[in-house]
Order: C-alpha cells, then sequence, then structure tokens
C-alpha cells in the first residue's frame, strides 16, 4: 500500500497594510488618483501581482498630499517638500505629519512651512537655510499674567509729581 500525506493548507498570512480602496475612501482621491501618484513615484506602494498594498505612513503621506492639492498647491510644490524632507532632514512625509513627532508642517495657503525645532519655522519653497523665529503671543500673555513674585522695575516705582493750584 502506498501512502499518501495529509495535505497542510498553510494559508498565506495577510499581509499588513491597507489596499487601494481603503487609500482612496481614507484620503478622499480616486483609484486613478493613487495610480499616477505611485507611477510618478510621489508615494510607492508595494505590489502585490496587480494589487497595491499601502502601509500606514504612506496612507498618511497620501492624505496629507491629497489636503494640499485641495488647497491649491501643485504637485510640483509638494514634490518640493517631500525632497527637502528626505534630503534635508532624513524623514519622510508621514514622520514630519505624525501624532508624536516635533515636525510640523503649516500652510497659509501660498507656502509651506516646516516647524523643526520649538520657535522655528522654515518656508520649504524659498531659502530653506534662512529660519524664522516664532514669538508666540499666548505664552507671552501668561507671563504677564502670572502671579508677581518679583521685585518691581525701576520704572515701576516713579514717584507720582503733585501739582499744586496756586491760589490767587
Amino acid at each position: 500500500m502506498f501512502k499518501t500525506k495529509d495535505e497542510v493548507s498553510v494559508a498565506a498570512p495577510e499581509t499588513p497594510g491597507f489596499s487601494s480602496g481603503d487609500v482612496a475612501r481614507i484620503a478622499g482621491v480616486s483609484l486613478r488618483q493613487l495610480q499616477w501618484w505611485d507611477e510618478r513615484q510621489v508615494v510607492s506602494p508595494s505590489h502585490e501581482g496587480h494589487r497595491r498594498v499601502y502601509l500606514e505612513n504612506q496612507v498618511v503621506e497620501v492624505s496629507v498630499i491629497a489636503e494640499l492639492r485641495r488647497k491649491g498647491f501643485s504637485l510640483q510644490k509638494i514634490r518640493r517638500v517631500l525632497r527637502f524632507l528626505q534630503k534635508e532632514m532624513g524623514k519622510r512625509l508621514a514622520d514630519a505629519v505624525g501624532s508624536d513627532t516635533e515636525i510640523h508642517l503649516i500652510t497659509d495657503g501660498k507656502n509651506i512651512y516646516l516647524e523643526d525645532q520649538p520657535g522655528r519655522i522654515i518656508n520649504i519653497f524659498r531659502n530653506a537655510d534662512q529660519p524664522m523665529f516664532l514669538v508666540c503671543v499666548t505664552d507671552q500673555l501668561k507671563r504677564a499674567q502670572a502671579p508677581l513674585d518679583r521685585k518691581p522695575a525701576a520704572s515701576e516705582i516713579t514717584p507720582q509729581v503733585v501739582t499744586r493750584r496756586r491760589a490767587g
């Protein structure tokens, strides 16, 4: 008699990630837009056959890029941001917008700024070697409203000049 092996079906481990359909719904973009960004290497997911699989950080990148596009930024400007982050900061876009990072993207609708240190902001589209510095008005207000545990400044102790009317 011949012995037969029991066939053991090994289930392929499910790939962690998001499908194109999931990413399109999350980011509010079309499947064709995702395909185009992949072809242009804006965000390049892994491929399993014809299926694109996005990691969580790539989903964040797609969402931020889509939002910047909706705000009127060209893909060319967005690519400059991506290149700057990679070249100068050694980070990806998802790293710059993550909740546990100290790097933030800020926009005024015309430019995109990067806050890489508390109080230091860089205009990515202009001279990136010339940072701007942030003065937080709220912090100054809190400082002014704090209880006075200090000596008054000399300018605060000026004698009041009393003028008298002459009778007469």
